[in-house]
């Protein structure tokens, strides 16, 4: 075999090693990378990118420091295992959220994954049923950091009044 074509095939093999090991890498540093999810007794719900709070108006100027969406009322159905509640973080902030829908004796209806600027869910899964009635409840907005830390930053409530109706 000449010289050449050993360092043909030498340079080949190199570049096949190289294409193995970034994938490698590039799947591994997923794998662990995935970080970790907070814990909702298996309640998750399907977060969209492209999230819209639904208010119409003006953007907040971005002095205006955090948005946080506010509620003044929401109805289901008793029995219903969802509530249609637009819970996300408005694309104008520079901070992510974890959201928590409760109610005011401390019952967490939900707890989200991070939600990054522009991403929410406007059908949010309940962790149980509710009996009919109206009902005192509160999305509690943790604000952290992007990076890999996601360090609090603050925290905000939004109350609201949770009707939820006699089915029939």
């Amino acid at each position: 075999m000449s010289k050449s074509k050993r360092n043909v095939i030498i340079a080949l093999i190199i570049i096949l090693l190289a294409a193995v090991l970034a994938i490698g890498g590039v799947i591994i540093y997923n794998y662990f990378s995935a970080g970790e999810q907070n814990e909702t007794n298996g309640v998750t719900g399907v977060i969209s990118d492209g999230w819209d709070a639904g208010v119409e108006g003006e953007s907040a100027p971005e002095s205006a420091g955090i948005q946080i969406p506010g509620y003044s009322t929401a109805r289901m159905n008793e029995g219903d295992t969802s509530l249609h509640l637009s819970i996300g973080n408005p694309k104008e902030n520079n901070c992510g959220f974890y959201a928590t829908l409760k109610l005011t004796d401390g019952t967490v209806l939900y707890k989200s994954e991070l939600l990054k600027p522009g991403f929410g869910l406007t059908e949010v899964p309940l962790s149980q049923s509710l009996d009919s009635g109206e009902y005192d409840a509160v999305v509690y907005y943790e604000c952290v950091t992007l990076d890999d830390a996601h360090s609090q930053l603050n925290a905000a409530e939004s109350e609201f009044k949770l009707i939820v109706m006699e089915r029939k």
